[in-house]
């Protein structure tokens, strides 16, 4: 893949660099292992993590705060080592802002089948309910009044006063120096998505509550105000 740009007469091929993304889901820091591991939430209740996905959508590297409109849809799955890495190309330069949609846009949501991360066998496209789920969370907690103990989130809703897409932007000055991208080399962006975030700040969701959320609503869009301050840029590798 190569960028052209024409300047006055002449036009000029630009070798691109590459962006490798790694998603790194933790609590407190610390990588989740499911089941077995046992975690605290903010108001002291103990649960484990069965299942955790999510989707980044419209992922690029800009000096705007506002996500461009290139499609690229992955989903983050805790389970599918090779989910949480993937790669785009951007032309060389410097950049200050990394910015996606913590989410599936609207329009494609209502575009019927779809394919790869999008296809609904992922589990994460409601049937009963034209939509995606963005993030589902599930595991279980003493602290849980339902059958199993179990914890459910599937926060869903792209529309109107249910609508729980989020646009991020994380900056990429974690150094306090230019973020560049060089032609023809590699930059690695470790981010790390801390899960403690999903209980709190700016909504207090505790699991003796609320144990389940599995539909669009006013509990949907308070989780999702609080998970979209889940992700931090850990590190970045030039190579």
């Amino acid at each position: 893949m190569l960028f052209t740009f024409t300047g006055y007469s002449h036009t000029y091929i630009i070798e691109p660099g590459n962006v490798k993304f790694i998603f790194i889901n933790t609590v407190k820091g610390i990588p989740i292992v499911f089941n077995d591991s046992l975690y605290n939430n903010p108001f002291g209740e103990r649960y484990s993590i069965k299942n955790l996905k999510y989707y980044i959508s419209h992922i690029s590297l800009s000096n705007l705060t506002k996500p461009n409109e290139k499609e690229n849809y992955q989903l983050i799955d805790e389970a599918n080592e090779s989910s949480k890495t993937f790669s785009i190309y951007c032309r060389p330069g410097t950049y200050t802002n990394l910015n996606f949609i913590l989410g599936v846009d609207s329009l494609h949501n209502v575009s019927g089948a779809q394919t790869n991360a999008l296809d609904p066998m992922n589990g994460m496209f409601w049937t009963w309910n034209s939509g995606y789920i963005m993030a589902k969370f599930e595991g279980a907690s003493i602290a849980s009044s339902q059958v199993n103990n179990r914890v459910e989130y599937h926060i869903g809703g792209f529309s109107g006063v249910n609508n729980v897409l989020k646009n991020i932007s994380l900056p990429l000055n974690i150094s306090h120096s230019p973020f560049t991208i060089q032609a023809g080399k590699t930059t690695t962006i470790f981010i790390e998505a801390d899960i403690d975030k999903w209980w709190q700040h700016p909504n207090d969701i505790t699991i003796a509550t609320s144990p389940v959320c599995t539909t669009p609503g006013e509990l949907a869009k308070k989780i999702a105000d609080n998970y979209s301050k889940m992700f931090a840029i850990k590190n970045i590798v030039i190579h």
